[in-house]
């Protein structure tokens, strides 16, 4: 069964002709049955064939790029059917229905059951239709689905009625028709103004996202592929599979707030399972997935067995795909300096032991070196007018919202002002951008003591895309106002009258001394140097003692295992800064290093003067080696391109179980190659054979991942060209 075969199957079937039905209460589908139209009456009306004008549709509704055979239309915007009768029709004598039916129980009164009539008891109804025009035998219809359509596959009817009652259509799956979500249009809830924006939040197939750490930004490329073949059919059936009414979805705030849940898989069996463990035994790590396609794909063709396994940036990536799909503008978000707040209040707390050393087992929270999630773009009628426009909305699951792991939609406006009470979730939000983080340390007997507060190391940079560029674009003004400005003591005094706890006036004695932490940006296996630049800002010669505990860190700031503890100290004049090196061997870390390669420096300083204490901590990301990738022949439409990927085992260790994906909408499914070993010092080559199927900018990515190293990208940007050999109408019919 394919994929449209399973969608129209979970949104229930119809065959029925000749039947007498109470147009506000049809029969339930699942109870008809009823085999071939009845012919007309002597001089009686009968349908002969629908034209549902698939190509010329589709290309004024933008939604010529889906790779799918059906009509697909945006609410608010007229659609044209011919319908083809065994004679002339006559407005003033004939009188005709279009039904269009989603769901297995349609209701007028529930927006499920579409009439429009034409000809002489031609009445209004949710929909708008017309006839633009009649020749011979047949009539141009124009359908203009309301602004407020419920979203998703309809099936298509036309119905004869006179006084012997309704003579209907055969149900035929060619006339079904899907309806989306319209942002070119003003009077849809998700509306944006801007062709450019449209062209990247909805109709960008592929894109960028963000990791690394602060000080050192890394992306990759991921496979949206919203066009593809079943994705559009997935995704309506990812909302069917978790039972979401159909009355639901034709408000977008709804949409992405039951889409936010149903992505994962804590409490619902939804599409994804989220593993942060390192252990992704039965299933695909989260760092090998180039794309969203493959994911969806596999869900529905695999019973709605939740895939495994995913961690932020692929839950945002398929939501990207989920929503762009079904016409909602959304981007991909990277926060750097994420703090997991479970609790509701400012406060991210590290805990060090007796030594001054990072204590794991009393250390619960954590703050993320990034942490992706989705922005959604709509209209808040529940919200006033300033909180409409770019909505927070989080799928990768960490605290429940109304029963659900979910989170969102909230306003990003609202939350920059602090206004936090409105709905969804925007204290969570707001704690992951603006918590403070606050070091303790025990004394001997494990009793803690706040040693220093950092009250701008959380939220530091929030980046996105650029529009039409692979750079990125710093959004991090949208959330947050200047650390220590007026506006931004405002909104924290906002956010505190709305709920948030933060810390109460909390005074430390000054230490006078900072400690920065700096290391070059290096590749995994290098040695490298840690430098302490300890600055004295008080007017007296200082003498610091500082510890220094080196980890392997996940990208979530969890720690692993501890394999450096130092200790140092320095005489620093009065404001003057002495720098203290560290010599880091790989020796030292590899043995312990986990996925994504970060080590995690802390720093506990005292200064013996003034008894006063300080703490810094730092991420080094450490870069893999190369992917690289090579192009043979010029990518024209419908021509062969050979693209080769090759990759070099530079370490003294085999790498074993790996695993290379090649993707890229518009010129190839995801492609996977499996090698059992890689050993010390070899090469392997992977060439794939290409035909591009479309004109523009293309992006084909490649990733390589095993449980020693993980996430190694790498990706081609080209245009794609019409071939000199082929006419243009070849090439139209070529990308259908």
């Amino acid at each position: 069964m394919s994929l449209a075969q399973k969608s129209e199957h979970q949104h229930g079937r119809i065959s029925f002709a000749n039947s007498n039905s109470n147009e506000s209460n049809p029969p339930d589908y699942e109870a008809v049955d009823v085999l071939g139209p009845r012919g007309p009456q002597d001089g009686g009306l009968s349908v002969l064939s629908i034209d549902m004008c698939v190509a010329d549709n589709r290309k004024d509704h933008y939604t010529d790029k889906y790779k799918n055979s059906s009509l697909i239309v945006r609410r608010n915007k007229e659609f044209t059917i011919i319908i083809k009768l065994n004679r002339a029709f006559s407005a003033e004598q004939d009188n005709v229905q279009l039904e269009f039916m989603i769901g297995n129980s349609p209701y007028v009164n529930k927006g499920t059951y579409i009439i429009v009539s034409i000809g002489k008891e031609k009445r209004d109804g949710r929909w708008n239709g017309r006839v633009i025009g009649t020749q011979d035998t047949e009539v141009t219809v124009g359908i203009t689905p309301d602004a407020r359509c419920i979203i998703g596959r309809f099936r298509t009817f036309v119905a004869v009625v006179t006084d012997l009652g309704k003579q209907r259509t055969q149900r035929n799956p060619d006339t079904d028709l899907y309806v989306l979500f319209n942002p070119w249009d003003p009077a849809d809830q998700v509306y944006m103004d801007k062709e450019e924006d449209r062209q990247e939040y909805v109709m960008n197939d592929v894109g960028n996202i963000y990791d690394g750490d602060f000080n050192n930004i890394t992306s990759f490329s991921w496979n949206f592929g919203q066009f593809e073949e079943g994705v559009l059919d997935a995704c309506l059936m990812i909302m069917d599979a978790g039972k979401v009414p159909l009355m639901y979805r034709g408000n977008a705030i709804q949409v992405v707030r039951q889409g936010s849940a149903l992505l994962n898989s804590q409490d619902d069996d939804g599409l994804m399972v989220g593993n942060w463990s390192g252990d992704y035994s039965g299933g695909t790590a989260p760092t090998a997935w180039t794309g969203s396609p493959e994911i969806l794909l596999k869900y529905v063709n695999e019973g709605y067995e939740p895939v495994r396994f995913a961690q932020c940036w692929v839950f945002a990536g398929v939501m990207n795909t989920f929503m762009r799909g079904l016409g909602i503008p959304t981007r991909a978000i990277t926060t750097f300096r994420s703090a997991v707040d479970n609790t509701g209040n400012l406060k991210t707390d590290i805990v060090l032991d007796e030594d001054g050393k990072l204590d794991r087992s009393r250390t619960k929270d954590s703050v993320w070196n990034f942490h992706c999630w989705n922005e959604v773009y709509m209209k808040r009628p529940d919200l006033p007018d300033n909180f409409s426009g770019w909505q927070v909305i989080d799928c990768t699951p960490q605290e429940t919202s109304d029963g659900l792991y979910r989170c969102g939609p909230t306003s990003v406006n609202a939350i920059k002002e602090g206004e936090l009470s409105y709905p969804f979730d925007a204290k969570f939000v707001f704690a992951e951008i603006n918590s403070d983080l606050i070091y303790y340390k025990a004394d001997k007997y494990g009793k803690l003591k706040i040693i220093s507060v950092n009250t701008v190391y959380v939220g530091k940079l929030i980046l996105t895309k650029k529009k039409d560029s692979s750079e990125y674009e710093d959004i991090t003004s949208n959330y947050k106002y200047p650390e220590g400005s007026l506006k931004e003591r405002e909104t924290m005094q906002m956010a505190v009258r709305r709920g948030v706890t933060s810390m109460d006036n909390l005074t430390l004695p000054e230490a006078g001394v900072d400690i920065e932490l700096q290391a070059d940006t290096i590749k995994i296996g290098d040695n490298f140097k840690l430098t302490l630049n300890i600055k004295n800002q008080t007017s007296q010669t200082c003498t610091i003692s500082a510890v220094i505990t080196g980890c392997a860190a996940f990208y979530t700031g969890i720690t692993s295992t501890t394999f450096m503890f130092e200790n140092q100290s320095a005489t620093v004049e009065a404001s003057k800064t002495e720098s203290l090196t560290i010599d880091v061997t790989a020796l030292e870390y590899m043995p312990y290093l986990v996925e994504q390669s970060n080590l995690l420096f802390m720093v506990y300083g005292r200064v013996e003067e003034s008894d006063s204490s300080l703490c810094t901590m730092k991420v080094v990301n450490l870069q893999p080696p190369e992917l690289t990738m090579k192009m043979t022949g010029s990518p024209r439409v419908g021509k062969e391109l050979m693209v080769s990927v090759e990759f070099l085992n530079p370490y003294n260790f085999t790498l074993k179980k790996v695993q290379l994906r090649i993707d890229g909408p518009g010129l190839t499914q995801t492609k996977l190659k499996q090698y059992s070993q890689i050993l010390p010092g070899a090469s392997v080559i992977y060439k794939v054979l290409l035909i591009p199927q479309s004109l523009g900018k293309k992006v084909l990515m490649a990733c390589l991942d095993c449980p020693l190293l993980r996430q190694v990208t790498n990706q081609l940007e080209f245009e794609v060209v019409q071939d000199e050999n082929i006419n243009e109408q070849s090439v139209i019919l070529g990308t259908r």
